[in-house]
């Protein structure tokens, strides 16, 4: 697996460096995990209400907060009896800075992309509870947990909930109090730690993965003989199960994967926000490593802020995955490209039929049969061994567990076999080593040439990894003027310039300065200093790859020739600069 340049190969073995915690203020660990909890009921004259919000100094707009209310509820049409879990995932009220921002930042630094805290996005992870109870006017208890937050760790947070939120339905509001207290004194979600994390009496234990682990491998957290108190024990924070998501339409798994790489406009039709929320997600996860660039909406309503911009007619569908359950979407929707309609997901042990993709103009209601309704021509052939590997499977009964990571490791591999030539191809974008000069800028990235790139594939493609035949050089066509390629060369680029800036900060220090600058007037000098003083600051605020001590021995050559000069100039040039 190709990462041009990668920061790895001076990470010591067992992950990123240790970040020191700073001196933390209260409700800053709380905030590190959770922008807030909410408690959502159902008010006969008001309808849906955010009746609870904790810790009670968060912050939400009106407009954050209706959109809570309506996507903490499933629709009526779901009959959700009895207690349902599922996320969803909404627009942040435009110009709001979160107070943590910078001291977050190191750990999205370390964080796999698909794990990055979601710029613009909060997540909302709900434990809904609805149960006859004749007392109340409307014959039934309704009532929804929701912990909003920007971490993406689905599992984690529906684990977390099924611990807090029966209790709260006991307990009341003295339960939420001590649930987030317990969470204020959890260390920080730092990427590649053991995290033990104790809550209400019962404790946690899990590891959020690094951008440095090997893709397709989880590092299992083990339970040691000091665990006596550890009660659950977490294989992953952010997996969904993909064989249990796909089963329902498990014969156009690779179509989906074509879809989902190309953003296109994709909406899945589920009877409840559960299977709806689980698929959506699954369908973002089947191209990791690569992260899906483009909006994505696990349960979607029709109070949600960007309704009439996502079912208008009058444009193209924008590149977006939506998961809905209302029926009214199988009109407003008629026109999307790509349908994906789900049954109830039966047990994972029951084949799904063989299904022809079927003409859009056959779904005129949401209770039109399962499948995927599409005018879609797959680029690459069918891959029939996954499939019959998998049907084999549910004949012998293998265990769901065995059946995903059968299914995620097939999802890796295809989406390696596509993005290594790229890989591949942009590593060779950057400069030669021998072209840095400490005295001169770092030299540019050479440009991304589609046809350049394109001539690459005949002797460097994806053959030489994969077996699969069919229309490569259409797919990567496509792929180049999509969202997803935009996000990952972005990405890309950004760490190769960060690269660069690195390779000339280390070629700075190799250099004689003070022989330098017997050559110099004071003018020149001074100006040194505060070029060198520049890119000490800018190296530390990105972060850059450097090898270990070289931002201190920068600091002893600015040091070194500040004492070179007047002591007047010292005075001046030792200030800190002002702010």
């Amino acid at each position: 697996w190709l990462r041009a340049l990668s920061p790895a190969e001076e990470m010591p073995v067992d992950g990123p460096p240790a970040v020191e915690e700073p001196l933390l203020l209260p409700w800053d660990r709380f905030s590190s995990w959770l922008h807030c909890i909410c408690v959502v009921g159902f008010d006969l004259e008001l309808g849906q209400a955010v009746e609870v919000i904790y810790p009670h100094h968060s912050k939400l707009t009106e407009k954050e907060k209706t959109s809570i209310c309506y996507l903490s509820f499933p629709d009526s049409n779901s009959g959700c009896l009895g207690d349902t879990q599922f996320c969803f995932r909404f627009r942040q009220a435009a110009g709001r800075k979160s107070s943590l921002g910078c001291f977050l930042d190191h750990f999205d630094r370390d964080a796999p992309v698909c794990l990055k805290r979601d710029q613009g996005y909060y997540y909302g992870y709900v434990y809904f509870r609805q149960v006859r109870d004749k007392s109340l006017k409307r014959g039934y208890f309704q009532k929804s947990l929701v912990l909003i937050s920007k971490l993406p760790y689905v599992t984690f947070f529906h684990s977390l909930l099924k611990l807090i939120a029966p209790e709260y339905f006991e307990k009341q509001e003295p339960c939420l109090e001590a649930a987030c207290n317990d969470i204020d004194r959890w260390p920080t979600p730092c990427p590649g730690k053991i995290l033990t994390l104790p809550i209400m009496g019962v404790v946690m234990k899990l590891r959020i993965p690094t951008c440095y682990d090997k893709p397709g491998t989880s590092q299992l957290v083990q339970s040691a003989p000091s665990d006596s108190l550890v009660s659950i024990i977490l294989p992953t924070v952010h997996e969904v199960d993909l064989f249990r998501c796909f089963h329902p339409v498990f014969f156009h798994i690779q179509m989906l994967w074509e879809l989902v790489l190309l953003g296109e406009a994709l909406v899945v039709m589920a009877p409840s926000p559960a299977e709806s929320s689980d698929t959506v997600l699954a369908l973002v996860s089947c191209i990791s490593p690569l992260r899906y660039c483009s909006d994505f909406r696990p349960y979607f309503t029709i109070h949600d802020s960007e309704f009439k911009e996502y079912t208008t007619r009058t444009q193209a569908p924008p590149s977006v995955i939506l998961g809905v359950t209302n029926p009214f979407f199988a009109k407003t929707l008629q026109h999307w490209p790509h349908i994906i309609r789900i049954g109830d997901m039966k047990q994972a042990g029951e084949m799904a039929k063989q299904m022809k993709v079927k003409k859009l103009k056959n779904l005129k209601t949401l209770d039109s049969k399962p499948g995927v309704y599409t005018a879609y021509k797959p680029f690459l052939n069918k891959d029939e061994d996954i499939i019959k590997q998998l049907q084999k499977g549910v004949q012998q009964k293998r265990p769901s567990a065995a059946q995903n990571a059968i299914l995620r490791r097939y999802f890796l591999e295809l989406t390696q076999s596509f993005i290594i030539p790229l890989e591949r191809y942009v590593a060779s974008l950057m400069p030669l080593q021998k072209s840095i000069s400490p005295w001169k800028s770092p030299p540019q990235l050479r440009p991304f040439n589609q046809e350049e790139f394109m001539k690459t594939l005949e002797k460097a493609g994806p053959q030489l990894t994969s077996r699969l035949k069919g229309d490569w050089i259409g797919l990567y066509r496509q792929f180049l003027r999509s969202p997803n390629f935009d996000g990952w060369f972005r990405n890309r680029r950004k760490e190769m310039m960060q690269k660069l800036e690195a390779l000339h900060l280390e070629a700075l220090c190799e250099e004689d300065l003070q022989l330098r600058i017997q050559k110099h007037t004071e003018v020149e000098t001074v100006d040194l200093v505060l070029k060198l003083k520049e890119k000490l600051t800018q190296a530390e605020k990105d972060q850059l790859p450097v090898k270990p001590g070289t931002l201190p021995r920068l600091q002893a050559h600015i040091e070194n020739i500040i004492l070179t000069l007047p002591e007047d100039l010292q005075g001046i040039l030792h200030k800190p600069p002002s702010p």
